[in-house]
């Protein structure tokens, strides 16, 4: 079958879904503008807009072959693109909640002597994640410093998201024991499942 720009969005679909690398870029190409420009009605930041709507592509494309859209690929794109967004409105939103609780109980500290302590505290915590094993640091990382998804790490490292889950869940774990008299005031700073 010949792809043109007149080829419809359900032909395109049918063809992404058989693996069609001609048919994702027409569809990439079709829709990555207009996606991108839908996205900065909820993000300011055109980088991240751009981030969001690339990352569906690729999600897409990487998952062609279990695509189930029941409805038409422009509404499904806007539709996944908007909950992107939302998503990382909302992840945006507990980031800055933290932050400001940080910010509320640590303010008085940068003004006595317990400031010291809380950066003896900040280089402890450095110092067990960089004696974590390489591949549990590094999911560890990714995941909280970098705030990368399970499947996002497990597609940067070549593993399964369960393996992901699993190395997280083991840095976690030694971090707990190894950073146990401290866990009450470093619950500030990480989140430990």
């Amino acid at each position: 079958m010949n792809i043109t720009d007149n080829s419809t969005d359900t032909l395109l679909l049918e063809l992404l879904k058989r693996g069609n690398m001609s048919a994702f870029e027409k569809v990439f190409t079709r829709y990555y503008s207009t996606l991108c420009a839908y996205s900065r009605l909820f993000i300011r930041s055109g980088d991240v807009c751009e981030n969001i709507v690339q990352e569906l592509m690729l999600w897409i494309w990487e998952n062609h072959s279990e695509l189930h859209i029941n409805d038409s690929l422009s509404r499904y794109l806007f539709t996944a693109t908007r909950n992107r967004c939302l998503k990382h409105i909302s992840h945006e939103m507990v980031e800055r909640r933290v932050l400001d609780e940080m910010h509320k109980k640590l303010h008085g500290q940068f003004e006595s002597p317990d400031f010291y302590i809380v950066r003896e505290l900040e280089e402890r915590i450095r110092d067990a994640v960089a004696r974590l094993p390489d591949s549990y640091r590094q999911a560890f990382e990714l995941n909280r410093y970098e705030r990368k998804t399970y499947d996002e790490i497990a597609s940067m490292l070549g593993v399964s998201s369960k393996t992901v889950d699993y190395r997280i869940q083991q840095a976690l774990k030694l971090l707990r024991a190894s950073l146990k008299d401290y866990l009450p005031a470093i619950a500030i700073f990480i989140a430990l499942k």
